[in-house]
């Protein structure tokens, strides 16, 4: 798969990094600068429907993130007219490759190939932004649920889509959603595929704010994240991850260490005086 990926560093200085790349025939393109990575879908000609090589590319891309230490916050979206639009039926077939191997067959962790693909970015170690406008169905919208915070157009059209084809959403949406919408909205939109809107998606708790210009706002917010102490917001995004799981006690355990191995440590302290002195912070990078 790296020898599909082409690099290039435009500049470097001590504190701006503007890097760009693209991953598997160009599905994917990455656009790193001081510290954000504005990752976007890019088959515009199919919305940004879901094929082998978008799913291989998904992964790959957040891989990549994962172990890129320079990034603090990370931008998802698509270009075109689409967020993503699904699964590209062309590649649904009988004999296709997206059916040869059992579901059931665990090839990332705790998922299969086709819920990493949502899973990543909710597993990614620093928060996930998506931007969403145009149409967000099926698998595009089990995606999208995998980051941590959501701007979404109010025009925006959004289907749990599966159904329509006599299937299940199974890319990790049932374990990404159970936590923000309510159990009966989730079985009515499930049970009959109706598309709802980017307004609607806020109220039912599948988005978290309506904008005028998602992507522009979820860069904003970036920005700022990637201001603060990327020690405390990988420990944050973690508790915030695994807490749903745990009983009190282990939840009250868990904040307990996670603090403990931050506390006291350089960017810590450089948080406090950088807020004492009102100036901004110079931080290490951290995973």
């Amino acid at each position: 798969m790296t020898d599909n990926l082409e690099y290039s560093q435009i500049s470097q200085y001590p504190i701006i990094i503007i890097s760009t790349f693209t991953l598997m025939n160009n599905r994917i393109t990455i656009s790193i600068k001081d510290h954000v990575a504005d990752v976007r879908f890019n088959r515009p000609e199919k919305m940004n429907a879901l094929d082998m090589d978008m799913f291989d590319a998904i992964v790959e891309a957040a891989e990549k993130l994962t172990k890129d230490t320079s990034v603090r916050c990370v931008v998802l979206s698509g270009e075109g007219k689409a967020f993503c639009a699904g699964l590209d039926l062309a590649n649904f077939t009988p004999d296709g490759e997206m059916l040869s191997q059992p579901l059931k067959t665990r090839t990332h962790g705790i998922a299969n190939k086709w819920q990493a693909a949502a899973w990543v970015w909710h597993n990614l170690p620093v928060p996930v932004i998506a931007a969403v406008h145009g149409v967000c169905f099926g698998g595009g919208l089990q995606i999208m649920s995998g980051a941590d915070i959501k701007f979404i157009a109010a025009d925006t059209k959004l289907s749990i889509m599966e159904m329509k084809w006599g299937i299940i959403p199974d890319m990790a949406g049932t374990q990404l959603w159970r936590h923000n919408v309510r159990d009966d909205i989730l079985r009515e939109l499930t049970y009959t595929h109706r598309v709802f809107s980017g307004k609607e998606s806020v109220e039912y708790g599948f988005a978290t704010h309506l904008s005028d210009d998602p992507h522009t706002d979820a860069m904003q917010l970036a920005e700022e994240i990637a201001s603060k102490s990327p020690s405390a917001v990988v420990k944050a995004k973690k508790v915030f991850n695994e807490a749903p799981y745990l009983s009190v006690a282990d939840g009250l355990m868990l904040e307990s260490v996670e603090q403990q191995e931050i506390i006291m440590k350089k960017n810590q302290m450089e948080a406090v005086f950088a807020g004492m002195q009102k100036r901004k912070g110079n931080f290490e990078d951290f995973r």
